[in-house]
């Protein structure tokens, strides 16, 4: 019996199906990804051959047509599927593992569907944010997600540094050979005390949750680290004298003339503060509010 949601929308209508895959163990995948991997018209794949595996794991045949989608040909093939859910079409697209276009290829195809006024959903699945959250021990009420942090160091400080005062639970992901360096960038931004979790090869056989100070965890990390790996923060404290309420100051000072720098340096010497978190923040709150 052909499932009812399969037969969905009509021929004259197409739609795209965001699909959520495993980020590791195929257990993991929703029932209806096996069903819309048999029955979509074209199956949008970030790596073909990883999602033949997944087919494979999952005893599923592609119905349709099966190509690739990824960084690389995302500007040339988003006009081409576009077409193909505006013909009525059923577009099915998947990444390698979580959900398509949180860091990963599928935003670009979602705006061009949303500004031509075509039906989009999604298959509900595994959430490496969401699963690293949830193991975390850290607050989960309000959180963010930043993706993953600038390579080079200058700007990975000042996107920390724009992220001292953020009250909000902190979710990023990691290479594994760039751990080290990031958690020591952060302690350095945020303090070494920092309450944070180390995610590594979450659903997987060698899955490991590493939880402590930020300063603690780069001591480890510096000991090398394999896996996908999320790293969660807690969010800045709302304690007197926070870098949140500094940066006004230093702000107010700038605009009368003082040099930045060296208004960083007396407040950090004066309040205890780090002098270059502060400088970075207030860099960022500048730049935020020309």
């Amino acid at each position: 019996m052909t499932d009812p949601r399969l037969e969905e929308p009509t021929a004259s209508e197409g739609v795209l199906v965001l699909a959520a895959t495993p980020i590791g163990d195929p257990l993991d995948a929703a029932p209806r990804l096996a069903q819309e991997l048999a029955g979509a018209d074209v199956v949008a794949a970030e790596d073909t051959r990883r999602t033949k595996r997944l087919c494979d794991a999952l005893g599923v045949t592609v119905g349709g047509t099966m190509l690739s989608y990824h960084e690389h040909n995302e500007a040339r093939r988003t006009p081409e599927l576009a077409d193909r859910i505006a013909a009525g079409e059923r577009v099915l697209l998947v990444t390698d593992a979580g959900m398509p276009s949180v860091s990963d290829p599928g935003y670009r195809l979602v705006v061009a569907c949303t500004e031509r006024d075509l039906r989009v959903t999604c298959v509900p699945g595994p959430s490496a944010v969401l699963m690293a959250l949830a193991v975390s021990g850290l607050p989960v009420d309000r959180f963010c997600f930043e993706g993953f942090l600038p390579r080079k160091p200058g700007e990975r400080g000042r996107a920390l540094g724009a992220l001292a005062t953020e009250r909000r639970t902190m979710v990023f992901f990691e290479a594994p050979h760039r751990l080290a360096s990031t958690l020591a960038a952060m302690a350095t931004a945020f303090g070494p005390d920092r309450r944070a979790a180390v995610c590594r090869e979450l659903t997987k056989t060698y899955e490991e949750v590493r939880r402590g100070g930020l300063g603690e965890l780069a001591q480890w990390a510096a000991q090398g680290a394999r896996g996908e790996i999320t790293v969660v923060v807690s969010g800045a404290s709302a304690a007197g004298g926070s870098v949140a309420e500094l940066v006004p100051q230093v702000l107010e000072r700038v605009a009368d003339g003082e040099r930045m720098k060296q208004v960083c340096a007396e407040i950090a010497e004066a309040t205890g503060c780090a002098k270059k978190t502060l400088y970075d923040a207030a860099l960022a709150a500048r730049h935020t509010a020309g």
